[in-house]
């Protein structure tokens, strides 16, 4: 009897956190609207409430390289044009930092039109992190309260590590480092470490968790992935589906899988991202 009672609050439990709206933190819309409503297509028909998506035009075939200020403009007016029309989306725009004062330009205008996140890719932007340029713009981001959102896949060697200077380097700026060093997550363990030093809070840090998600649940370091994301500090940690390469609903699932409480799902599926990315 008690091993029914237990199967029973476990789907009833189930259920219930099927039915809590996402925020899908991390989107490529390589067509704008007709991408848009495609995705948002296929997450109805696996059954989610979308809370929202973070959204962005460049990715894939469509890249912002440095030289190309015209287009980067155009992309970034696109997207801000899509954002009016769907206030669902929240509209991240781009720059390249080899492109010194225009990029600063453009980031300032795109943030004085309502732009609240940057997304920047150092390896198909081909970009070196640690370059004085990328500092120079993430301190102005921070200025003008806009989030950077960097690649964090361990695509770039020794990405954490020079993330995790950039961020102390920064730390007027929030980030958000998606897909959390992927297999190499376990670098970001030195948070609580770095933490305990006097004003070194870093604080800014945060990520989402799309792809690394589905790439950790049921595999044998999952409890290990669990363990970091709490040692990063679960409010900091948001949920992605970097589509159209993957799913929403691939990466829901995967987060379910975790020994994560309903509360830390809870704040990891849209409550951390309704108040990082929206401000609520």
């Amino acid at each position: 009897m008690k091993t029914l009672q237990i199967c029973v609050a476990s789907f009833l439990a189930t259920c219930a956190l099927a039915g809590e709206p996402v925020f899908d933190t991390h989107v490529h819309l390589r067509d704008y609207e007709a991408s848009l409503l495609k995705y948002e297509s296929e997450v109805k028909d696996a059954g989610i409430q979308l809370a929202g998506a973070g959204v962005m035009w460049f990715g894939g075939e469509h890249q912002a390289l440095a030289g190309n200020i015209a287009a980067i403009r155009a992309g970034n007016d696109r997207l801000l044009e899509l954002a009016a029309k769907h206030p669902e989306i929240v509209p991240i725009a781009t720059v390249h930092p080899y492109d010194g004062p225009a990029a600063i330009d453009e980031l300032a205008r795109v943030a004085a039109r309502g732009i609240r996140v940057l997304k920047i890719h150092p390896h198909t932007q081909k970009f070196a992190i640690a370059d004085p340029r990328v500092l120079k713009l993430v301190t102005k981001a921070g200025e003008l309260g806009v989030t950077v959102l960097f690649d964090n896949a361990g695509i770039v060697p020794g990405d954490c590590e020079d993330l995790f200077n950039l961020a102390a380097n920064a730390p007027k700026t929030r980030f958000i480092f998606a897909h959390m060093g992927a297999a190499n997550f376990r670098f970001w363990n030195i948070l609580p470490l770095a933490r305990t030093a006097d004003g070194f809070a870093l604080n800014n840090i945060n990520f989402d968790i799309s792809g690394t998600v589905w790439l950790m649940a049921d595999s044998p370091i999952e409890a290990e992935f669990v363990w970091t994301l709490r040692n990063v500090g679960i409010d900091h940690v948001m949920l992605g589906s970097d589509y159209p390469q993957m799913s929403l609903a691939r990466m829901n699932d995967a987060l379910e899988k975790l020994d994560l409480t309903a509360e830390e799902k809870t704040k990891i599926r849209s409550g951390n991202a309704q108040r990082i990315l929206r401000g609520r």
